[in-house]
């Protein structure tokens, strides 16, 4: 006589339910795992150990003034700031766009290692770096540049 003759028909309905329920389960709780690593990565990227967001500075001199934004700045003593992220010089006569620069608060003074440009009405200079010093009065600038004259 066949063995599969002998099972009981409710117990294979019943071992078939128990396992699509136990498949269920387990699929369950893998969205929420999915989920939760979703939302703790977007809490990652969204939070940064920024001590300052968006922070604003000014170097003033007698004849100008040139003002300092960024999307994030950190304390690395009392008087200088590493702007992080968009950081943009603007006065009445250029601007200067890079990615990171130490900001001397006392001193106002400021200098970059990273990719910058400098935008002025004549002139259009790119370089590997700068350094801005007598409060704004000269600015250096680094490594491999490039000067278009208007």
């Amino acid at each position: 006589m066949n063995f599969f003759l002998h099972i009981n028909r409710k117990f294979i309905i019943l071992f078939g339910a128990i396992i699509i329920f136990l498949f269920l389960i387990i699929i369950f709780f893998k969205q929420i795992n999915l989920n939760n690593n979703i939302i703790i990565e977007d809490t990652i990227k969204n939070s940064s150990n920024a001590d300052i967001s968006e922070p604003k500075f000014s170097i003033n001199n007698n004849s100008k003034k040139i003002y300092i934004t960024a999307s994030q700045g950190n304390f690395i003593n009392k008087d200088e700031v590493l702007l992080n992220e968009n950081v943009r010089f603007k006065s009445n006569d250029f601007s200067i766009e890079t990615e990171k620069v130490i900001f001397n608060r006392d001193k106002q003074t400021a200098k970059s290692k990273t990719k910058s440009m400098f935008k002025s009405k004549n002139a259009t200079i790119t370089s590997d770096g700068f350094n801005i010093h007598d409060k704004g009065n000269k600015i250096i600038f680094y490594g491999n540049s490039y000067i278009i004259l208007k």
